[in-house]
């Protein structure tokens, strides 16, 4: 974890065991393809990827090393593999493996099924097809039991444990093997389907309303704002939960009185949420590259292999792509789980500051290991669980406004503006039942049938 102060941890480069290969596509026979996907000018439009500012588009070529042109094209792929890897996910159910994207400008659409005759019908969305041996909620099955295990016995020498979703397994990083071999055996877990990953390396949190910029706690600790909210009428931002706890004092970035946090939940979560005065004002705004602004535009997930910029207050502006979700990390206070692991830095101070990808929120800086002088790898608490969880609602650009509906968990209820939805999720809408498609908090403008790239007509 990165702690409260503002000193660069130990640089230690990460060692990797063991081999994790993934199956090969194997041909199949011919199925049903699922309805066309939305076109990509639609799902480039709803997210915003058609219109990204300069500075985003400098850094993600700076730090992916891209050609000029690349990381344009890159978030549009990006915006539509989401829609093409949505739909194959609900047509495929169970037999659902993952998704993910790869190549300088993510051109490549992966899709994985354990049936192999699903592969004719995934490279009918113009996807690759991988033909694997496990389902992904057999893997998300495996970590839930390692998941168990950690809150029962500790997980001191495995402090990271996720789904490898190209892998097609649960991969296990502790700091010597016997230490893995012993997590797993606590779960119940059997071996021979897990990973295991050697490194010395022990993540630590990023500790130290524009999204980025710095605030004090109880005028001692520092954090960097994540994302502006709204609750009722009350506005705030959103963080990490290990920057302060409920009742917690909150000053800004030049020491004026600010708020305090309401909610905060760490660990097993790293999220929170601080309510502000009225001399501050929410914005959907994030400090970028060069003193630029990026204006949020929502919240929808991005694949695993989209890239991915954070800022922070500590090293500003840095981009990278995404390993994977649904992480579990054991800092030295605790285990987080559902955090997402990426390969752009972050120091000390950075904590609670913003990932976006493109126009996206995705989420706030947990923690890491490494720097932005030698690279490294943080982890981040996803945005749509923590306005989910505490009912808030995401400033955009487009200015939503109200309260998130009321949870529901009914086959097909209502569409409602402010409500968390994940893929897979039914709605009716206007008399029309629709299937989502990108996990998303809706909003007014996103109306299911007005936004194909999020919604899929049953």
């Amino acid at each position: 974890m990165l702690g409260r102060h503002t000193a660069a941890g130990r640089r230690i480069a990460l060692t990797a065991l063991g081999t994790l290969v993934l199956t090969g596509v194997t041909a199949a026979a011919a199925a049903a393809p699922p309805p066309k996907p939305a076109p990509a000018s639609d799902a480039a439009q709803t997210v915003g990827a058609d219109r990204p500012p300069a500075a985003l588009l400098r850094a993600l070529e700076r730090d992916l090393k891209l050609k000029p042109g690349q990381a344009a094209e890159r978030l549009v792929n990006e915006a539509e593999a989401g829609v093409r890897a949505g739909r194959l996910r609900n047509a495929l159910g169970q037999r659902f493996a993952g998704a993910w994207v790869r190549g300088a400008t993510s051109a490549e659409l992966t899709v994985a099924t354990t049936r192999a005759a699903d592969v004719s019908a995934i490279r009918a969305q113009g996807a690759k097809a991988a033909v694997v041996k496990r389902p992904l909620s057999e893997l998300q099955a495996v970590k839930k039991k390692l998941d168990r295990a950690a809150a029962r016995i500790g997980a001191r020498n495995t402090p990271v444990w996720y789904v490898d979703v190209p892998a097609n397994r649960v991969v296990v990083q502790a700091t010597q093997r016997s230490a893995a071999t012993a997590f797993i055996e606590a779960a119940g877990v059997e071996s021979k389907g897990v990973g295991v990953r050697v490194s010395t390396v022990r993540p630590r949190l990023l500790e130290d309303l524009i999204g980025g910029d710095a605030y004090y706690i109880e005028s001692s600790a520092r954090c960097s704002i994540g994302f502006s909210v709204t609750k009722d009428q009350q506005q705030g931002f959103a963080t990490a939960g290990h920057c302060g706890s409920q009742g917690d004092n909150t000053a800004g970035a030049n020491m004026a009185e600010q708020g305090s946090f309401q909610a905060s939940t760490f660990p097993g979560k790293d999220m929170a949420w601080v309510s502000v005065n009225s001399s501050w004002t929410a914005t959907p705004d994030v400090d970028g590259e060069d003193g630029k602004r990026t204006q949020i535009t929502g919240s929808v997930q991005a694949l695993v292999g989209a890239s991915i910029c954070r800022s922070g207050s500590t090293t500003g502006w840095h981009c990278g792509t995404i390993k994977q979700h649904d992480t579990s990390v054991s800092y030295s206070e605790g285990t987080v789980d559902g955090v997402t692991e990426t390969t752009v830095c972050a120091e000390p101070g950075d904590s609670g500051g913003p990932y976006v990808s493109g126009s996206q929120a995705q989420g706030v800086t947990s923690g890491g290991s490494g720097d932005c002088t030698d690279g490294g790898t943080t982890f981040f608490q996803p945005i749509n669980p923590i306005l989910s969880d505490f009912g808030l609602v995401l400033k955009t650009a487009s200015d939503q406004a109200g309260t998130p509906a009321p949870e529901d968990n009914g086959a097909a209820q209502a569409w409602a503006a402010g409500r968390v939805y994940e893929v897979g999720a039914t709605v009716t809408h206007s008399g029309v039942r629709y299937q989502c498609l990108q996990s998303h908090q809706a909003q007014g403008a996103w109306s299911p049938g007005s936004t194909p790239a999020l919604w899929q007509r049953l």
